[in-house]
């Protein structure tokens, strides 16, 4: 109870000083706010953005979750409805959580808007982010299960931005509001198409007030794959899949982004069939013998090195299950793995894309960042 006394009082310290600092309040009403227009978005679908004359932004992520970004200076407008929350700018001490976001600040040059992470330096792949980890630019604030409030706190924390995960702990969503640190919850992950995944960068541009550098990086990264997309089909099928502790076999579903990245760089995606009792998750399971019978000829396996880690030699994925032994892409040499940065780097889907062609169109690919093959 002491513990929980003391973070309040630090949480109502911590509001005192912002309440300080805060523009004067606002004599403009919500119900009077009229927005000038609406960022135009190519491929992504889990998120808007209307624009209003103040330079305010409201965001709006899954069709429910809306946010309020507010201009240093500018205060928020008067009758805002309870569901709304205001996000007031300079967003300089951010609690990054959701992994796949970092390559994103990064690409804007906006590392030094987090001041927490909830990955340790080892951790991470992007090297900018282990850096700043290690030299102490950016703290170490705890797990997305297991905050350090009290770090969290004493930071002078102005936002929390999480992936989908903390919906398996409301708990901490929960507290870290009642402590006054607004929670952002990203759907990146949600998004079918690749370049809509990479399109968040603009989100993250209206945080930081770097709306124009967003879509300008925004568009250099999506050439690359926008140059594939409209590729023939190499006429050559992947799997992508891994294997987890119980023997089952992971693979993305049908309408996945990954299954999408392979598509663009011309393959067709396997197994190709519909899931059943269909959710919002992006994986589903099989046994081995359905991954056998669905994917046994495939010309190329792409393991998934995200959960159990990398694979560097054949025997190590037929010590995962020797019915391996028998699929085409084993007996013809043409497996692969992914690297660990293959999930961090956001930005360089693009590339992954050209990655994957290339191994579907070259005899011996060279240089490769994101795939290696198993020998």
């Amino acid at each position: 109870m002491r513990r929980l006394a003391g973070l309040w009082a630090a949480a109502l310290m911590g509001l005192a000083l912002l309440t300080g600092c805060a523009a004067a309040p606002s004599t403009t009403s919500w119900q009077e706010a009229e927005p000038t227009g609406r960022m135009e978005l190519d491929y992504a679908t889990q998120f808007t953005v209307d624009e209003y004359a103040d330079g305010s932004r409201l965001v709006t992520i899954g069709g429910t979750d809306q946010y309020l970004v507010v201009p240093e200076g500018v205060s928020a407008p008067a009758g805002l409805p309870e569901d709304v929350t205001v996000l007031q700018q300079p967003l300089d001490q951010i609690y990054l959580v959701a992994t796949s976001a970092m390559d994103l600040f990064r690409s804007l040059d906006g590392l030094g808007s987090i001041r927490l992470a909830g990955t340790d330096a080892d951790g991470w792949y992007i090297p900018e982010a282990r850096q700043a980890l290690e030299d102490g630019t950016i703290l170490y604030a705890g797990k997305y299960n297991a905050p350090d409030y009290e770090l969290i706190l004493s930071e002078g924390c102005d936002l929390a931005v999480e992936s989908t995960m903390i919906n398996h702990n409301p708990e901490v969503k929960e507290q870290l509001e009642r402590l006054g640190v607004p929670v952002l919850v990203e759907r990146s992950s949600y998004e079918a198409n690749p370049l809509g995944r990479m399109e968040w960068i603009k989100l993250y541009g209206v945080l930081l007030g770097k709306e124009e550098e967003a879509e300008a990086a925004f568009d250099q990264a999506a050439a690359a794959a926008e140059a594939l997309a409209g590729g023939q089909s190499t006429g050559k099928s992947v799997a992508f899949f891994y294997i987890n502790s119980m023997g089952t076999v992971n693979v993305r579903k049908t309408g996945d982004y990954v299954a999408e990245m392979i598509r663009m760089a011309g393959g067709s995606y396997l197994p190709d069939q519909p899931a059943e009792n269909d959710n919002a998750l992006s994986t589903m399971n099989m046994d081995m013998e359905s991954f056998y019978q669905a994917a046994r000829e495939a010309d190329v396996l792409i393991y998934n090195s995200a959960i159990g880690g990398e694979l560097q030699t054949l025997d190590q994925l037929l010590d995962k299950s020797p019915l391996l032994a028998d699929f085409k892409a084993v007996q013809t040499g043409n497996v692969w793995c992914t690297g660990k940065n293959m999930f961090q780097e956001s930005m360089a889907l693009g590339d992954m894309i050209g990655e994957i062609h290339r191994v579907l169109t070259e005899e011996d690919p060279q240089g490769l960042a994101y795939l290696h093959r198993l020998a």
